[in-house]
């Protein structure tokens, strides 16, 4: 298993976090962790990366247990994108890919051509190539996310971790990463990646964790907790899930707004929906 979390608990003081959370990533798969804000998933992320030493439980990554591996060595294994990330020089973009080749540059050692060039591909790869002299704190705050994202392309890691990757995206760019990332799960590499939209986490993963009050809600294929119930209960309201393109896909929709769209006059003036039970009719 490329992660195998078990039994993991963490406390900011007195405060729990994250209580007794297991689950298992095997290699070449796409985990997408679910959940409403504050329900821990940032600070399990945390853990996994080895930013937080001080949990209690265990986290295997790629067969090693994280609280053991160096820095170096977890770089290897592992590779990072975040929400957001404030540069702090004007680097340009491909310097931040760049910096993702240290792994195996050594200390204060120049690039080499094959490490630029290796820079120059995961811009391509995402599609922003146009963008490698450009100054990284003078692009939109998309276009920053994209860089980071060919950052860990570039890494060439086992595993990657992202942490709401497309929440700065506009929905063409939220496309085109998601699409990147599933063919980084199918060329075997591993994907933890948390999201608040119950549709990508259907549309692209191969497994489902739901965390709601820092405690695995449920875990699962993503046909087994995307539904009406699963998604209701994780987010606290009534929401219908329904099967889009022969369940290729699947909608969700807060009951509330059907029931209010459903009781005014549809915008051509012609007779609305009318809604029994949870299905529109």
């Amino acid at each position: 298993m490329s992660f195998n979390v078990s039994n993991l608990s963490f406390s900011y003081g007195e405060r729990e976090v994250l209580h007794d959370v297991s689950f298992s990533l095997g290699d070449g798969c796409l985990g997408a962790v679910l959940g409403p804000n504050g329900a821990g998933k940032t600070t399990l992320f945390r853990c996994v990366l080895g930013l937080r030493d001080d949990y209690r439980g265990s986290i295997e990554a790629n067969g090693h247990d994280v609280a053991r591996l160096s820095v170096r060595k977890r770089a290897r294994e592992m590779a990072y994108i975040p929400q957001a990330h404030a540069a702090p020089f004007d680097y340009e973009a491909i310097d931040v890919v760049l910096m993702a080749c240290g792994t195996d540059m050594g200390m204060l050692r120049a690039p080499r051509r094959e490490h630029e060039e290796r820079a120059m591909d995961a811009l391509e790869r995402v599609g922003i190539a146009d963008l490698a002299h450009r100054v990284v704190t003078r692009l939109s705050g998309g276009q920053q996310q994209l860089v980071l994202v060919a950052r860990a392309v570039a890494q060439d890691a086992r595993s990657i971790v992202m942490d709401e990757p497309t929440s700065a995206l506009d929905f063409g760019n939220t496309a085109r990463v998601l699409e990147l990332v599933r063919s980084l799960a199918d060329e075997g590499r591993s994907v933890l990646l948390s999201t608040h939209q119950p549709e990508q986490a259907y549309l692209y993963a191969d497994s489902v964790i739901a965390l709601a009050d820092g405690r695995v809600a449920a875990v699962g294929s993503p046909a087994e907790v995307v539904t009406s119930e699963g998604v209701s209960g994780l987010y606290g309201m009534g929401v219908l899930v329904s099967p889009l393109f022969g369940d290729r896909a699947r909608a969700c929709v807060p009951v509330s707004c059907l029931r209010s769209s459903a009781a005014a006059p549809s915008r051509e003036g012609r007779e609305p929906s009318r809604l029994k039970g949870d299905r529109l009719t």
